[in-house]
Parts: C-alpha cells; structure tokens; sequence
C-alpha cells in the first residue's frame, strides 16, 4: 500500500506493522506525510510498529514534528513504536529539542 504520494514523500507498507518513509519529510510534505502515516497506524494490526526512515531524502523541524505527532499517537493507543534509519538531521534536531530519546526508545504502553 503506498499513500501520501504526488506530494514529494510516500508511506509504503513493507510487511505487517513495518511502514517505509520515502521521499522528504519537510515542511512542504509534513502535512501529507504526517495524514498517510495516522491512516496506515490507525489501520495497522495491533502490536508494535516499526517505521523505516532510511528513504527519507531530506528533513527538517517539521519531520521531526511529524514523528513526534505518530509517538504521541502509539502512546495514547498503548502501541509501540520504534524508527529505524532516522535521518542524521532529525537525528541532531531532536538531541538540540532534548527528545533524541524519545525517537530512540520509541513509544511504550503507559
């Protein structure tokens, strides 16, 4: 299933639960991606979810924005969540914004 594409990024289910990013994951794709990204978790197995991010071309705040928005989703539906192959300039904004562990450990059940 591909979604989110025409716009500069596409969210791929690669196998069940295993999501791949491709593309840029900016400020001019954030929106698209960020909505592909709620549908496919929203309609994904239960169980924990992994999102390769090694396709991810270029990122900036709104990338990380974006991740951040899909933790804060799998923490309120008690999912995990992991990312794998985050892009080194998600990687530094996120230790600037203090939350590198979050992305990191990704999003446990309360």
């Amino acid at each position: 299933m591909t979604q989110g594409s025409g716009s500069g990024v596409e969210f791929v289910e690669t196998s069940t639960n295993c999501f791949a990013l491709r593309g840029a994951l900016t400020f001019a794709t954030a929106p698209s991606a960020s909505g592909a990204g709620l549908r496919a978790l929203s309609a994904s197995a239960a169980g924990p979810v992994e999102i390769d991010l090694s396709g991810v071309a270029a990122a900036d705040s709104a990338g990380l924005a974006v991740l951040l928005y899909w933790l804060a989703w799998a923490r309120r539906n008690a999912r995990k969540l992991t990312f794998k192959g985050v892009p080194r300039s998600i990687e530094a904004l996120a230790r600037i914004s203090d939350v590198e562990e979050l992305l990191a450990d990704g999003s446990h059940p309360a």
